[in-house]
This record gives structure tokens, sequence and C-alpha cells, in this order.
């Protein structure tokens, strides 16, 4: 399988919760994220903008290839000239490393 496609196996993984001068740290280091929700919902966002919906589209397939290589699955909300995407991480009930790592590569893909 390609590397690109094997996920990573979580289990030999340590995840834990981000303080939240961690999450303000890493945050910091984001073009654009922001929080949103608290407690255990609480995730980081972004609105990313396109020409028409074909690119939208090629966005998403593009980011489906980076959530299932983490296999870390942000939460979406699809449009015709925009995309949300917003990532926590549920087992930690609340943000992980994960996430911001996940958001930083959603920005590669249109950098």
């Amino acid at each position: 399988m390609s590397s690109m496609l094997k996920t990573k196996d979580w289990k030999t993984q340590a995840r834990r919760a981000l303080s939240a001068t961690e999450i303000v740290a890493a945050l910091s280091r984001l073009e654009g994220w922001k929080l949103t929700g608290d407690g255990p919902d609480v995730a980081i966002e972004k609105r990313f903008a396109f020409a028409n919906y074909f690119e939208t589209i090629a966005f998403v397939n593009a980011l489906a290839l980076v959530a299932h290589r983490h296999d870390h699955h942000p939460d979406l909300s699809v449009h015709y000239n925009r995309c949300v995407v917003r990532f926590n991480t549920h087992d930690v009930g609340g943000l992980s490393a994960t996430d911001f790592e996940c958001a930083g590569q959603a920005d590669a893909l249109l950098a």
C-alpha cells in the first residue's frame, strides 16, 4: 500500500488533550484558524474559499487523503465555493497535536 494511503495506528501513539497554553501557542502558528466551541466540543476551524464547485471538491478530495493518512477526520461543511474545516479529537475530549498537524497540512494543500 502506498505510504500516502497508509493510516496511522493510534493504538501505538500517545495522544492527549493540549492545555490552554499549548492550544494558544499552536493556534498562533496557523494562519486563519480560529477556536470554536468549548469543553469536549472545542475545535479549530477555518473557512477555505474557492472560485467554483470543482475547486472546492478537489480540495475536499485532497483533504480526504490527508485525513485518511492520519486516521483523523475533520467535520466538513461543503458549499459551492467554500469549505469549512473543523478539527477536534473526540477520544481526548479536546484538542490534540494531531488537530494542529492536520490543519497545517490542510493549509499546505493550497500553498
